[in-house]
């Protein structure tokens, strides 16, 4: 199926179940986005809202919400941009057997964007930001967001479609100290294409132009969010997963793309920015309020009939998961040929994906060395977190297959082969002082914190425990020993106070464990506020443990030290505890949850939805 436009979509999926119009009147501070978070939750469709409060326009969510409905929205062109994607990471692909290939230069003939008329894209009118669904998410957010953005920049030395940048960056629409319908707020964060090309323009002396597109055919959403192969651009993406080639024009000297429901242009210019946020962020967690560029809009268009698609983001799963999979099932074969050695990376959802890696390598140094010991990992560990947004990662988890297969995915299984044979005293590297995630508020600053690698190989060194060690029963400040899983246990500590607290608190937990002997079976312990929660489920310990912490600050060690600059234990301790210079996490407004209850009841849009 090739959607000319967004409404296509929705009649598609309409049509074959996926999707459910909501025709009561909803509120778009906090209902819709509520709606949204119950019916994704429940694994329900795609929601079209026809009555928003405040705006002429209809919206639409969850398009995304399962990789079952993204991948029947692409089921005619995702095999062969599959196949276009291989070649293009390995062209031998092609030589080697070229008849296999041949639909990919057919499928390739849609990437070409296609160039037409200058001015207002055509079957547009002219509107106002205001004119939009004014969709606030969570109870503190700064104000109205646009989620599912495609942020359109060019490199202002070679401009033109071919050297562009489409982004998924957020944008706040009102609040905060905008000027209503004259100003937005553009949050990208490091390692993004739009970044380099404000440098560029700041070092011209000149605005930066800018094009926001919302909506149009939905590959051209998932396009703004793709790590793609190096010169391949999102537009040609795009052009291919729609199976349509892309069709813009210029207005003004600004990028319009003819497709889309929504076009927002406007300058950013050079050293202005203000204030952005708060926003309830994929972490889980509020990101805060900093300066970022302010847009100044110059034009904002609508399409006749035109649907505003939005998204919500919170602690994982949530539709952005989706993403995560696509891309994955896209362009994960893609490292193997950007790292050499790698043979798989896997940046964990469940975490909030930047705070996490594990990954599996291989080990072909030494192979003439019986005893097995981290070495090519160790240089594939360093390549990882030098690459892209992969270098956003805190914890980066590394090992080799041996004699068994190692999958990512099976998080548990990982985790029990990597801890059954790291050796504690010498396998663990820190890197301090350097940059994470923008959204990650467990570092010492914006963009600052620090990584560790944990690095495995060679033969299993320790049994790993399945109850909890007596040792750890009836600790001094420290209680509530639960598993988390083979070889992790959780202990529930005192609330943190401070970083000298911590040091006094966690320094005598390591020596009140040294003097109750060897603890071999448990090379990893969380100290967490809620021992019980954390133990729960995997995906708790995930997020709990991981966006938590900042590894130079607290990773503790049972017999920890210095050997010539190089830290090492017998026992990991890592503090997760909630600090107070952490953004907060995001809650559910009571108020609004028990509002939506009517979309719900007997005979209204939703019934039966939570059920199904």
């Amino acid at each position: 199926m090739v959607y000319r436009n967004l409404e296509e979509c929705v009649l598609d999926l309409e049509k074959h179940g996926h999707l459910v119009r909501i025709r009561e009147e909803v509120d778009p501070h906090l209902e819709m986005a509520m709606l949204h978070l119950k019916v994704f939750e429940a694994g329900g469709p795609a929601l079209l809202f026809e009555n928003v409060k405040g705006s002429k326009f209809r919206a639409v969510s969850n398009l995304f919400g399962t990789v079952e409905r993204s991948m029947f929205i692409f089921r005619d062109t995702w095999e062969p941009v599959q196949k276009v994607i291989g070649i293009r990471n390995d062209p031998m692909q092609a030589l080697k057997n070229p008849f296999k290939h041949i639909g990919s230069g057919f499928a390739a003939t849609t990437a070409l964007p296609k160039k037409g008329k200058s001015g207002k894209p055509p079957g547009m009118v002219e509107i106002s930001l205001s004119d939009l669904p004014q969709i606030v998410h969570w109870p503190d957010d700064g104000g109205a967001f646009i989620t599912l953005p495609q942020v359109y920049s060019e490199n202002p030395d070679k401009p033109g479609i071919m050297n562009a940048n489409l982004g998924m960056y957020r944008v706040q629409i009102s609040g905060n100290d905008y000027e209503q319908d004259k100003e937005a707020g553009v949050h990208y964060q490091i390692h993004r294409g739009i970044g380099i090309h404000q440098d560029k323009a700041n070092k011209r002396g000149e605005p930066l132009k800018v094009s926001c597109f919302i909506g149009g055919p939905p590959a051209h959403t998932l396009s703004a969010v793709m790590p793609l192969p190096e010169g391949m651009s999102e537009l040609t993406f795009a052009g291919l997963l729609s199976g349509r080639r892309y069709r813009y024009g210029y207005d003004d000297g600004f990028c319009v793309s003819h497709d889309a429901d929504f076009v927002i242009t406007g300058e950013i210019y050079p050293g202005e920015t203000k204030p952005e946020g708060p926003f309830g962020d994929h972490l889980g967690y509020y990101s805060l309020t900093h300066p970022f560029p302010v847009m100044r809009v110059r034009k904002v268009y609508a399409r006749e009939g035109a649907i505003f698609p939005f998204t919500v983001v919170g602690r994982p799963p949530q539709e952005d998961t989706a993403f995560g999979d696509l891309i994955h099932q896209l362009t994960g074969g893609a490292v193997k040929q950007e790292i050499p050695g790698v043979k798989e990376v896997h940046a964990v959802d469940a975490a909030g994906v930047h705070p996490l890696l594990l990954a599996v390598g291989s080990e072909r140094y030494t192979p003439y060395e019986t005893v097995k010991r981290p070495a090519e990992i160790l240089t594939i560990a360093n390549r990882i977190l030098g690459t892209g947004q992969l270098s956003l990662a805190k914890y980066l988890f590394i090992t080799a297959e041996e004699n068994e297969p190692v999958d990512t995915h099976h998080i548990e299984r990982f985790f029990g082969y990597v801890l059954e044979r790291i050796d504690l005293r010498r396998d663990i590297h820190f890197q301090t002082n350097t940059t994470i995630d923008t959204l990650d508020y467990s570092g010492t600053g914006l963009n600052s914190g620090s990584k560790v690698i944990f690095a495995a190989a060679g033969d299993k060194k320790r049994e790993l425990c399945t109850e909890v060690p007596g040792e750890l029963q009836g600790l001094r400040d420290f209680e509530g020993a639960h598993m988390v899983m083979p070889g992790v246990v959780a202990l529930q500590g005192p609330a943190f106070q401070s970083y000298a607290d911590a040091e006094r608190e966690l320094n005598g937990l390591c020596e009140e464990l040294r003097s109750r002997g060897k603890l071999d079976g448990c090379p990893m312990i969380i100290v967490c506020d809620d021992s019980r929660f954390l133990s729960e489920s995997t995906s708790n310990f995930l997020w709990a443990t991981f966006t938590r912490s900042n590894p130079s600050h607290d990773i503790y060690g049972v017999n920890g030290g210095y050997e010539h600059k190089h830290w090492s234990c017998d026992n990991v301790i890592i503090d997760a505890r909630v600090k107070p210079h952490q953004a907060p996490p995001l809650l559910p407004d009571p108020e609004t949850e028990s509002r939506i209850e009517r979309f719900f009841a007997k005979g209204a849009s939703l019934d039966g939805v939570l059920k199904s």
